[in-house]
């Protein structure tokens, strides 16, 4: 599984076009969400990934998020064995957002 940190996301989106995947619950994306310019940010709960696939296939690299990267773990393992190639974790998930790169984005 491929992961990518924090402090790389930026620069990673800004490289190329990328979808971030935030499969946490509606409540947790009111409470805080990442917004990086030149990136897509698709709200997707982890248990309807399955049945939105079509929403993510077609996008050149996704960037699945949660609240501390063990759900998005999930789902990118679930989208590898669905032949998602350009598919990564961001690790420490929106916490370690919070933490190390915009203090702004509220912790829970």
């Amino acid at each position: 599984m491929k992961q990518i940190t924090v402090q790389d996301l930026t620069a990673h989106c800004a490289a190329q076009p990328t979808l971030l995947l935030d499969v946490r619950e509606p409540w947790e994306v009111q409470i805080a969400s990442i917004q990086i310019p030149g990136a897509t940010t698709l709200a997707v709960p982890m248990n309807e990934v399955p049945g939105r696939l079509q929403e993510i296939d077609g996008a050149p690299t996704v960037v699945c998020i949660c609240h501390h990267g063990m759900r998005s773990a999930q789902v990118v393992a679930f989208l590898e064995r669905h032949g998602v190639d350009a598919v990564y974790n961001l690790a420490g998930g929106i916490a370690a957002w919070s933490q190390n790169v915009d203090p702004r984005v509220p912790t829970y």
